[in-house]
């Protein structure tokens, strides 16, 4: 029985942290960051954009590189995505 009360407790932290990154992105909402994207294997891309919009389960930036030749894009990222670093995001 412990262990699964121990996997209760961690279920519960986990959610925890998943709402704090909730939280930070909706007061970011609007603000420019740059992120970093582990493509793997040693990859990593940066980027820069704004945050745009931020869902239950999602978020979305629009980067615009500004060159005529690429579009405008808009990315989104799950908030477990920063929680195991597979993005990493840091305020302009």
């Amino acid at each position: 029985m412990s262990n699964l009360e121990d996997e209760v407790k961690k279920m519960a932290i986990q959610q925890t942290s998943i709402n704090k990154v909730r939280a930070s992105v909706l007061q970011q909402l609007g603000s420019r960051v740059t992120i970093q994207l582990d493509k793997g294997r040693h990859r990593v891309e940066t980027q820069e954009g704004i945050i745009q919009g931020a869902y239950p389960c999602v978020f979305t930036i629009l980067v615009n590189d500004g060159n005529e030749e690429n579009p405008p894009k808009i990315l989104s990222f799950s908030y477990a995505d920063v929680l195991t670093r597979d993005i990493r995001m840091k305020l302009c």
